[in-house]
């Protein structure tokens, strides 16, 4: 049985080399560095080792490792199939038993292990208390106690986070326990001229939203998974209509399936279809559109032809609002053929479109920097861009998406002052003939598979969305709803509309706690307001070099150096990474002041030597180039 780290533990994380999740070992590690231990990360030659660690040259390779670094305590992570994981995980602990490794007076004193639920359940049946388990959604002060770290050698700032998070939580759990959010109506927004019919729009209901003094408008992404397409398309035709008779969901975001994105029109023959809702006409368009009344309905962009598939979403389903990814959904990051040259220039002559449409442009943008480990900065300054190059081209509204609890490690006071820089920076922009609308949401992979608990992380999520402009007591404009079985299973209709309850609840209840939010939070406060007003002023400081030192920043090719001379930030980008050297070439990491850049040696990095070396990445490419010509 596991009494608790002492002073003198050494800690080592494994894990193979097939399993590319390493973000969540990295922050461990470096929770328990600030806390006073040793920490060791496997390099890439023990993780390829444990592959087949049953081969002796492996098996020695990985002993070699353990007692070269005094490895007291171990932990082995695999968040791929529970099958195998379970499978790698009793292999490894059965080798090092055997090797003599594991409870040796000057050994391996115990052992963890990080993977799915699965996983963890059948890992916790073979091996009891020998081995502890960790599933994935514990917080950083739930893992840190478990692993029977003291509380006087926690960082004050990961505590200060954490109070916010705790308050939050308790209100949640109450909240869910009493299950009062299961009476939350349909709120009645049908009194304008103009509602559940074509001419209908995000902007009108909105505006009446607002003349209501209503909650915010409620939208979710929202599509079956039925390998026949035929089926699935039936299927989702009736889970639209039931949503559409519930009243509880404002605005319908269509799951497409990738061969939509990337294949519309097309003959797909036997290709298979891989998941979502697989539109290949516009007349399929219109049925959906039709069923949805009076919901307003949007769909995802094409990652080809992508002006063309706009148009086709404008005409049939008179979309509510078109989103654009910019860098993204290309070869990059798998989800489409264009390069991404070739998706800038698209992606703006689509925002011309938009423009001559009068609907709003909601950049899908800054979480898919932070998935592949861009920092605070990265994350508030690709939306920015975006925001000025929509303005630049004449679109006269702005969706402002903002993904919470990403990388879910993130604490509420550092989301709500990435959130805060975001908003306040993209609200300078507004004037007569510019407009932004606000749409938090949580993270894709922030819910825990247990229900219950998923349930209470939703109301706290919701709760914190409240935070991010205070003075606005009706909250958000929009909240884009993540289904609390997002870590579980498939959300239904029934599901996506308990979600939506939890979420108005909890805004609802949460307007009680402001008060108690300023007095015994006041620290959390300070702390928001100080790393907001850092991260702002990074923020313009690069945003300005940029403008200054790269030529025609709102074009295609202007967008283009930003992301390739290393603006922007994406150390774990897998594709490309020739391409978009500058982009790769830093180290990140997650600590209680945010997600930054650091030096090698860990230390945060200034923003003086980082725009340094963007702008002589700047100018090397350009030389080569014109060497090159």
């Amino acid at each position: 049985m596991f009494t608790g780290v002492r002073n003198d533990d050494v800690f080592g994380f494994l894990r193979p080399s097939v399993d590319a999740h390493t973000l969540g070992t990295t922050y461990l590690a470096q929770l328990l560095r600030d806390a006073g231990y040793e920490c060791v990360v496997g390099d890439m030659l023990v993780s390829q080792a444990m592959n087949r660690i049953q081969a002796s040259e492996n098996r020695s390779l990985v002993k070699q490792w353990l007692e070269r670094h005094r490895i007291s305590l171990l932990g082995i992570s695999y968040r791929l199939d529970p099958d195998q994981a379970r499978e790698v995980f009793g292999r490894t602990y059965y080798q090092l038993e055997e090797l003599g490794l594991i409870g040796s007076r000057h050994g391996i004193r115990h052992v963890f292990f990080a993977g799915l639920p699965d996983a963890c359940e059948a890992i916790k049946r073979e091996f009891g208390e020998r081995v502890t388990v960790f599933m994935g959604d514990e917080t950083p002060l739930e893992t840190l106690s478990t692993l029977g770290v003291p509380r006087e050698r926690i960082p004050d700032q990961l505590v200060l986070g954490t109070e916010y998070d705790n308050f939050r939580m308790q209100l949640s759990q109450e909240l869910v326990s009493q299950a009062s959010y299961f009476q939350v109506q349909a709120q009645n927004l049908g009194d304008y001229e103009e509602f559940g019919t074509d001419k209908d729009s995000v902007v009108a209901r909105l505006s009446a939203s607002q003349r209501k003094r209503r909650s915010p408008l409620m939208r979710a992404h929202v599509g079956p998974y039925v390998p026949d397409r035929t089926q699935a398309l039936l299927q989702f035709e009736e889970w639209t209509r039931e949503l559409a008779n519930g009243g509880l969901l404002d605005i319908l975001s269509i799951g497409t399936s990738q061969l939509t994105q990337e294949a519309f029109g097309l003959n797909w023959g036997s290709r298979p279809n891989g998941g979502g809702v697989p539109v290949n006409s516009a007349n399929e368009y219109e049925r959906i559109r039709l069923a949805a009344r009076p919901m307003l309905v949007r769909t995802y962009a094409g990652t080809r032809d992508v002006p063309a598939l706009a148009k086709i979403h404008e005409e049939s389903l008179n979309i509510a609002w078109h989103a654009l990814s910019f860098w993204w959904f290309s070869q990059i990051d798998g989800r489409g053929p264009n390069t991404v040259h070739e998706n800038l220039c698209q992606h703006l002559e689509t925002l011309d479109y938009i423009a001559a449409t009068g609907k709003p442009f909601e950049p899908n943008i800054p979480h898919h920097f932070a998935f592949r480990g861009g920092d605070d900065i990265s994350y508030v300054l690709s939306a920015l861009l975006a925001a000025k190059a929509a303005k630049a081209r004449g679109v006269p509204y702005l969706i402002l998406q903002i993904m919470l609890n990403t990388p879910k490690q993130t604490s509420g006071t550092q989301d709500l002052a990435k959130a805060r820089t975001l908003v306040k920076l993209v609200r300078e922009l507004e004037d007569a003939r510019f407009c932004v609308f606000v749409q938090p949401r949580a993270g894709l992979d922030f819910f825990s598979s247990d229900p219950n608990k998923a349930r209470q992380q939703l109301a706290a999520v919701s709760m914190m969305m409240m935070d991010i402009e205070p003075r606005r007591t009706l909250g958000p404009d929009i909240v884009h709803v993540v289904s609390f079985s997002e870590g579980s299973f498939l959300a239904t209709p029934p599901v996506v509309n308990e979600s939506i309850q939890i979420t108005r609840h909890a805004m609802d209840r949460y307007k009680e706690y402001t008060g108690v939010i300023a007095h015994d939070l006041a620290d959390h406060v300070q702390e928001v307001d100080l790393r907001t007003h850092r991260l702002t002023s990074h923020v313009r400081t690069m945003l300005a070099a940029i403008e200054d030192y790269i030529p025609n920043t709102y074009s295609a090719d202007g967008l283009y150096e930003v992301f390739r001379s290393g603006f922007l930030v994406a150390p774990t980008l897998w594709e490309g990474r020739d391409e978009f050297e500058h982009a790769v070439n830093w180290h990140t990491r997650i600590d209680s002041r945010g997600c930054e850049i650091v030096y090698d040696d860990g230390s945060p990095m200034s923003l003086e030597d980082r725009i340094e070396i963007c702008l002589a990445n700047l100018i090397s490419t350009n030389d080569r180039e014109g060497h090159s010509n």
